[in-house]
Parts: C-alpha cells; structure tokens; sequence
C-alpha cells in the first residue's frame, strides 16, 4: 500500500481521539517524526502498537534509559571480540562486517519493507541525545567509518517519539518533528476505553468506578494522579472480589490500585472522613 494514502482511524483495542488521529496521519503524510507527550499512562507507548497492528506494519521499539546513547540506536562495532578472535585464531577476523551490529535505527532502516520505529521516552536520555539524532531522522541514513558503508533507509519508517516531558527536549529537534500532547481522557471518552477491555462489564460498574476515579484525580493533595492504566487494572480488582456495585464510591476498595504513594492514600482517607465526601 502507499504509505501516502495510509490513514490511521484506531483499532479493536485502542480508542484515538480525533485529534490523535490527525496528529499520526499528517506527521505519515508529511515524513515526519511524531512526538507524543501525555501523563504517565496514557497510552503512549500503546500508540505506537496501535498504528502497527492498524497499518499492518512491523513494529520496532527503542527503548530508552538515562544511559543510552543515540551511537546505540545505529550500530555498535564490537572491536572487543575482534581482538579476542585475531589472538585465538578466529576465522574471518579481516571481514569487520561481522563485528558490525545495526542498532534498532539501523534494523528501521535496512528493513526491506515500511516499519513503525517507536523511540519510547526519549526525555530519560541525556540533553545531547536528540541533538545527536538530528541527521539521522532528518536523511534517514547515517555512515559507518568502520566497513565505509552508508546505511540508507530502504523505506522511510513511520517515526513515533513519546515523552513523559521530563526535561525539555531541544528546539532544532522539535522544529522536525509534528508535535500532540495527549490530554487525559474525559469520562466519556474512559468508558469508551473501559469497554474495549471489558466488553462484557455491567454499566452500574462503569459508573460508579469512573465517578470514584474522577474523584480521586480532582483531589488537591493528590501527587501523582491515577492514570488511565491504573483504572483499567483497578477495575479488574473490583471485578475479581466481586465486592458490592454500591461499595466502589462508598469505600473506594483497593485504593492501593491507582494510588501509589502513601501521602495520597492518607489525602484519600482524609477526604472520606470529610462532611464534603460526596458518596457517602
């Protein structure tokens, strides 16, 4: 297919809003690269897995940690072993391609066919590392002085970059980019979300898990709000203890669920025992 008439419009098991939707498909019809900022658990990194399954694309993923290097993501020349084989007599020590490993970059690029390149949470990286990257996403190629060979994409990857806007990533790498901040999910569309993981669960359920999540997150003393991950494991909780539909707002079961800290467990008791708790 035309990477130029490929629309996203979502999948079986992940609602895009509108917004989103328009945000991949520019960002596939212009070759760019899209950055994707949001809250801890909103669906990131299952974006990416998303557009995958909805193109029928490959996906590869670049998982990044505060010790990675963008020289990662390209290849990595293991001169190490090449030593050790030239000293113990390893066979075809003067072929240096076979030390050459491509990195998960390189793997895009070579692919015979269009992937999906995921770069998850590129803010863990230290400032230089999108700087770094800034040839390479643009030419979508980069060379390896070791074999002097230039490593081209056979066919441009669609790029998804998420971030959990840790540090502030640099202006020339946001010029090249097509940037969408994902905001949290309204209630409509968390049930929209709820259901696709629980087809089968009972309205009242729904409503009353959604009306004390909503809750919680509005909480001024909260630290680190719920997010859309932990609802969907809370309500697995609530299901498998088959507690009482009329106790989910009351007592707000399992708070350990989607609160994390216990300076929010403590705001949470603390707003039950006020007058102004609104379920009881």
């Amino acid at each position: 297919m035309d990477s130029n008439k490929q629309t996203f419009s979502g999948s079986m098991d992940y609602v895009a809003s509108e917004d989103l939707m328009r945000a991949v498909n520019i960002a596939v019809a212009l070759e760019k690269p899209l950055l994707i900022k949001g809250e801890p658990g909103t669906g990131k990194t299952m974006l990416a897995q998303s557009v995958s399954k909805a193109l029928g694309k490959e996906l590869i993923i670049w998982n990044i940690k505060s010790t990675t290097k963008a020289q990662d993501g390209l290849y990595v020349y293991d001169v190490v072993q090449r030593l050790y084989d030239s000293q113990f007599g390893g066979e075809g020590v003067d072929n240096i391609k076979k030390y050459v490993k491509l990195g998960k970059l390189g793997d895009a690029f070579s692919s015979d066919e269009q992937v999906i390149l995921l770069i998850d949470e590129i803010d863990k990286a230290d400032l230089e590392f999108p700087n770094d990257l800034l040839w390479e996403l643009d030419k979508m190629e980069f060379y390896i002085p070791e074999t002097g060979e230039t490593i081209k994409a056979k066919k441009r990857p669609i790029v998804i970059i998420t971030s959990n806007a840790e540090k502030e990533l640099p202006d020339a790498f946001l010029r090249r980019c097509i940037f969408h901040y994902i905001e949290f999910p309204n209630e409509e569309l968390m049930k929209e979300i709820i259901r696709v993981h629980y087809p089968n669960l009972e309205q009242n359920i729904i409503d009353q898990a959604i009306a004390a999540f909503y809750y919680v997150r509005s909480l001024r003393d909260i630290q680190k709000k719920p997010s859309t991950s932990e609802i969907i494991d809370w309500i697995q909780a609530l299901t498998i203890s088959g507690i009482p539909v009329n106790k989910i707002t009351k007592e707000i079961p399992f708070a350990g669920v989607i609160l994390k800290k216990n300076e929010d467990l403590d705001a949470l008791n603390m707003a039950k025992k006020r007058a102004t708790y609104p379920f009881k």
